[in-house]
């Protein structure tokens, strides 16, 4: 929860016990258990109140994902490129210019811009 491991909790427990003593460890568990308590209280009571503010359209809302830490960017980047290359292939081919020679108007006898030989 706290990001804690198992060696630095047994470390933090014999520091409280050297520290307090082990007469007045019990009466100090008990008020830290109490004030746990209370802080998952008042998270839940705001979360509560938060949901009962912003209404029922948000009521079943995933808040993981609109979580930022699990957005990677260079997925996003490579997602918007291959989409746009998606939307590239499904549009019509475009027209060129006019003027421009194509296949086309070259084999209709079309002059090319650039050709300066006359035909």
């Amino acid at each position: 929860m706290f990001g804690i491991s198992g060696g630095e909790a047994i470390i933090i427990l014999i520091v409280a016990l050297v520290i307090i003593g082990p007469e007045r460890l019990p009466e100090y568990t008990q008020k830290f258990k109490e004030m746990v308590k209370a802080v998952r209280r008042y998270a839940t009571g705001a979360t509560d109140d938060l949901k009962e503010t912003l209404g029922p359209e948000f009521s079943d809302l995933d808040w993981r994902k609109l979580d930022p830490r699990q957005y990677d960017p260079r997925v996003i980047v490579r997602e918007a490129l291959l989409e746009e290359d998606q939307d590239r292939a499904a549009q019509s081919p475009r027209e060129p210019a006019p003027g421009t020679p194509t296949v086309r108007r070259l084999a209709r006898g079309e002059r090319a811009p650039f050709d300066t030989e006359a035909t």
